[in-house]
Formats: C-alpha cells, sequence, structure tokens
C-alpha cells in the first residue's frame, strides 16, 4: 500500500521491470515512476519530489546519454533544490563528472545496488530536508534567532543559550573567540534579548583607536580640556546610557586606562577629561578579545582586579573550522544575500565548491567565508559557483571527484559524531542517523570504527 504522506521520490527509469523492483525496495517513500523525458517533467511539476533517482539512458537515446542530460538540465532548471542522482552503464566516470558538474547530487554505475542506491536516497532526502530548514530559518526574521545567527552547530547553539540565560541579568559577559567569528553578532544579541533593548547599543574598537585619544572616546571631555577641545563631549560610555557597551579588543585597552575604566566599573561613575564633576551611569558591560587576557595578566599586560570585574561569565565562541555544518550554511546564506543584492544570477555550488568549503579550514572564520562569497558572486561567469571561483582550487580534484570515497569520508563524520552526541550509544546513534541498528553495526564494522 502507497504511503501517501511519505516523501516523494521520482524514479526516472525506462525499464519497468526495475521500475517495480525499486517500488518495492523503497518502502519509505511514495515513489512515482517515469518511463522518459516527458512524462518525468510532467511528474515533477505535479508532485514536487525532493529527490529524483534518473537513469541517463533514456528513450529515444536509449544507448546514449542525450536525453539523459537534457531532463537533468531540465529538472533543475525548474526546480532547483532537487538532489538528483544520476545512473548510467555508458561512459561511467565521463558521465559521472559531466552529471556533477550541471548539478546532479550523486551519480551510481549500472548494474543498480539496490542497498547502495538506497543509502545514497536516503542521504539524498536527509540533505534536501536540512536546506529546506535553513531556507525557511532564512527567511525569518532576525529577531527570531539570537541576534541574527545563523547555524546548525551543537556549539553555537549552546552558546546562544548561553547567552540567552544571562541577557536579562546585569552581570558583565566576556565573549572569547578568534578574529570574525561573531562576537559583535552575539554581543548585539544579548542586548536585543535583555532587558534594556529599547536604549542604545553602543559599540568601540579598542585596537582600532590610538592609544592617546581611547580616553576621549570612552570618557569624553570637556570644552577646552586639550587643543582641539573647541566643545564639550560626551564619551562612548555617557553615550550608552541605560543601555549595553561593548568593548571590541578589550586585551588592547593600554594600563594607565584600565585603572579608569576599573574605577568606573567599582563606582558606575566616569569623570570627563577636564571635567571636575562626577557623572552616574547606568550601563551593561560586554566584552570581547581574541586574546589570552589570563596569559596577558601573567606577564603583567592585563590588570587580574580588571578580569574579573569583566568577565564576571565568560562566553567560548568556538572557530568556524569547528562548528559542524556551519561554512556550508553559512555559504548558502551568503550566496542568496550577494546574489541578491548585487542582482547577479548565481544560484548555488558545484560539488566541488562543496568540497572545497568544507575541507578548508577558514582561519578568517566567517568574515573570511563571507569576503570569499562575496568576490565569488561578483566574478563567477556561470550559475553555480566553483571551488576556483571560491579560490579554493588547491583541494584534490581526484579526492573530491572519487565519489566513492567521498561517501565513504561522510559515513565516517557523520557515525563519529552522532557517537559523540549519544555518547557511543548504538541504537541512539542510529536513531540520529535514520538507519537501523543492524545497519549501523555493519557500517562500524566496514570503516572499522570503535564504539
Amino acid at each position: 500500500m502507497v504511503n501517501k504522506s511519505a516523501p516523494k521520490l521520482l524514479v526516472v527509469e525506462d525499464d519497468e521491470g526495475l521500475q517495480r523492483q525499486l517500488k518495492w525496495s523503497y518502502e519509505d517513500y511514495e515513489v512515482i515512476c517515469a518511463g522518459d523525458r516527458r512524462a518525468a517533467i510532467e511528474l515533477l511539476r505535479a508532485h514536487e519530489p525532493a529527490v529524483v533517482t534518473l537513469d541517463l539512458g533514456l528513450p529515444p537515446d536509449p544507448d546514449g546519454t542525450t536525453e539523459g542530460f537534457a531532463a537533468l538540465e531540465e529538472i533543475l532548471a525548474l526546480k532547483p533544490d532537487t538532489k538528483v542522482i544520476v545512473a548510467s552503464g555508458h561512459g561511467a566516470r565521463e558521465s559521472a563528472l559531466r552529471a556533477i558538474a550541471l548539478g546532479a547530487y550523486d551519480f551510481y554505475q549500472k548494474p543498480v545496488d539496490i542497498d547502495q542506491l538506497g543509502l545514497i536516497v536516503q542521504r539524498a532526502f536527509h540533505l534536501h530536508a536540512i536546506e529546506s530548514e535553513n531556507r525557511l530559518l532564512g527567511q525569518k526574521d532576525g529577531h527570531e534567532t539570537l541576534g541574527g545567527l545563523i547555524t546548525s552547530s551543537d556549539s553555537m547553539v549552546r552558546v546562544c543559550r548561553m547567552i540567552e540565560r544571562v541577557a536579562n541579568t546585569d552581570v558583565s559577559v566576556m565573549l572569547l573567540g578568534a578574529s570574525g567569528t561573531g562576537k559583535e553578532l552575539l554581543a548585539r544579541g544579548l542586548h536585543d534579548s535583555s532587558g534594556r533593548k529599547g536604549a542604545p547599543f553602543v559599540a568601540i574598537n579598542c585596537a582600532a583607536i590610538p592609544e592617546n585619544l581611547l580616553e576621549a572616546e570612552l570618557f569624553g571631555y570637556e570644552k577646552g580640556a586639550f587643543t582641539g577641545a573647541v566643545k564639550t563631549t560626551e564619551g562612548k560610555i555617557e553615550l550608552a546610557e541605560g543601555g549595553t557597551l561593548f568593548l571590541d579588543e578589550v586585551g588592547d585597552i593600554p594600563l594607565p586606562l584600565q585603572v579608569k575604566l576599573l574605577r568606573f566599573l567599582q563606582e558606575r561613575v566616569i569623570e570627563r577629561i577636564g571635567g571636575r564633576k562626577t557623572i552616574p551611569v547606568n550601563v551593561r558591560i560586554v566584552c570581547a578579545t581574541h586574546q589570552n587576557l589570563e596569559a596577558m595578566i601573567a606577564e603583567g599586560g592585563f590588570r587580574e582586579d580588571l578580569w574579573y570585574r569583566l568577565a564576571e561569565v565568560v562566553i567560548k565562541i568556538p572557530p568556524l573550522a569547528e562548528r559542524q555544518g556551519d561554512a556550508v550554511l553559512l555559504s548558502h546564506h551568503f550566496l542568496r544575500k550577494y546574489a541578491r543584492d548585487m542582482k547577479r544570477p548565481v544560484k548555488g555550488f558545484n560539488a566541488d565548491a562543496l568540497a572545497a568549503i568544507e575541507a578548508w579550514k577558514w582561519p578568517g572564520n566567517v568574515r573570511e567565508l563571507e569576503n570569499r562569497m562575496k568576490r565569488a558572486v561578483i566574478m563567477a561567469d556561470g550559475s553555480r559557483l566553483s571551488a576556483a571561483d571560491l579560490d579554493l582550487a588547491e583541494v584534490d580534484d581526484e579526492d573530491f571527484l572519487n565519489l566513492r570515497a567521498a561517501r565513504e569520508r561522510a559515513d565516517r563524520n557523520a557515525i563519529r559524531m552522532a557517537l559523540a552526541r549519544t555518547e557511543s550509544n548504538v541504537s541512539n546513534a542510529a536513531k540520529l542517523l535514520g538507519v537501523s541498528r543492524p545497519t549501523l553495526y555493519d557500517l562500524l564494522k566496514q570503516y572499522n570504527i570503535e564504539t
């Protein structure tokens, strides 16, 4: 009996016997079949399946691939998010390379191995579901995620939950993380989640302002306090009254100014440069740095008492390389953003680009990824970005174009992640991976993975 609520799988195959075999094999899906390109396109329009298996040898060219490739291009033109898995017994390697270049999700060679194809189909549905969810998240208003943050990483979700828990307190928060990890975005998210969201959020980069000007920027000055002080000017601390002051790169504050900042944090009053009266200020402090402040304290470069005032709660932000899945997720977000803003006809990524994005360590974190995506969207010739467009062509072509090796690598990573998340509970890991327990045991044995 056909399960009408199950995900729809379109099988484009002119062999009626194989059609029946695939229908019997995929009980978890609603399998719809087409024997030629015209029927396939009609069913695609009617049912909008997430995944399509496509035999390249379709009539009227069953011994070639011209009709199959025409079907592939038409399917992706009508519904670009479709995961198309192509099959052929004709010139398998050349067909695989061409199909992937045109935007196919994966490739398998005839004769069909039902179990192997089943795993490819299962992964395709899983990826389509994740991408659909991410598109929905990207369409939501920024307030629905902390500071507009986009992530699928457990470690970043934990960071967001920590920030939400401390948002409605007045404790000082220290954000520690490498440059480009999104510290200011998280600081804004903290402010917007707090009771101070209606008041100013004032940010200052302590590393970007010369030492002799930083004090004036923070505390303000009276008219005539120094040459060029032609009027009384409020500092950033005063401007943040009732709201949040974000001190980025706080490790670059010079020692003499650290003393004055410490007094403000203790007394909650300031004095402008050249002024004599104290001014009470109600401000929430959030700081960030990429430096090791504890090491700086040991070396005398940062005051320990100031550290304890600024770091009542410390939140460590993982680099992009440690945020599993975020690089590809953010790449899709930035591609859509810049393609829309710059009116460029870029729709997606080639397989080599996605492989390169996943393999790259992103030393510049999200800032580097955004810059590469922006440049690639501007410079790209085609509708899909390649690794060369991203200037990531150093990824080994043979490695990522070897589909069996790529699948094995993906399986290993997914299994290890699932085991880590479930503390090596095989039953729970199997549920997380969407496979049966015996299947997971077989994969553990096949890949020689210890639980």
